[in-house]
């Protein structure tokens, strides 16, 4: 059960390190790359980009910031886990607004562009750049710093999970050796019943009889009953 529970948080973890990571950059390379741009070179290139990155690998990450961090949730229902629950949790709220952010305010900004058709056959580049680069801009600096919070977040639950283990395994451990000191302790107080010694007893024959014989006679050393 531990290993899936840390494969889920791990996953969770991963996904949304890389999806922080991607929105992290358009914030500090890509749009201010563009922003330097004229208005037909940041129209015609978030068009492409915007196709292009609708891919498995996107979509398994940007997916996984909220379905691996609902499956970490559930595999961490438990009461010895719970300190670990509360880390995850706030990793799955601040991953679940930043998706509503992407969905609901990114992705319309993306459709809006697209619809805008060919640049070749776009009569004023200058208003459509306006009504897409500084709003989506600020969107994704949003979703950026939400992600990476929630990356945070979910570290610190694999770290919380590590140390609620080893303490696990540390008292598992103390239990058994425990026990087995009790058992070695019973075996050598029963022991001292077990050992059994033979003492000669000399039998001396009667005035006037020379001879005599010693006869074995079976028992227990002083202080080991």
């Amino acid at each position: 059960m531990f290993a899936l529970r840390m494969a889920a948080l791990v996953a969770a973890t991963l996904s949304s390190g890389l999806i922080a990571g991607l929105f992290y950059g358009y914030a500090n390379s890509v749009m201010p790359a563009l922003n330097q741009s004229d208005d037909r070179t940041i129209v015609d290139v978030m068009q492409r980009i915007n196709v292009v990155i609708i891919n498995p690998w996107f979509m398994i990450g940007f997916m996984g910031t909220v379905g691996f961090s609902i499956l970490a949730a559930a595999l961490h229902l438990g009461k010895d886990v719970r300190t670990t629950l509360i880390w995850i949790s706030v990793g799955l709220v601040l991953n679940l607004i930043a998706f509503m952010v992407t969905s609901g305010l990114n992705v319309p900004l993306n459709n809006q562009l697209a619809a805008a058709g060919d640049v070749g056959q776009i009569g004023d580049l200058a208003a459509v750049r306006a009504q897409f680069e500084t709003s989506w801009v600020r969107w994704n600096i949003v979703r950026a710093v939400l992600h990476t919070l929630a990356f945070l977040a979910l570290i610190g639950a694999l770290f919380v999970a590590g140390v609620q283990h080893g303490r696990a395994d540390a008292s598992g451990a103390a239990a058994g050796a425990g026990h087995a000191l009790a058992g070695q302790s019973g075996f050598r107080a029963l022991g001292n019943y077990s050992a059994p010694i033979v003492a000669r007893q000399q039998y001396v024959a009667p005035a006037g009889q020379q001879a005599y014989f010693q006869a074995p006679r079976t028992g227990f050393a002083p202080g080991q009953r």
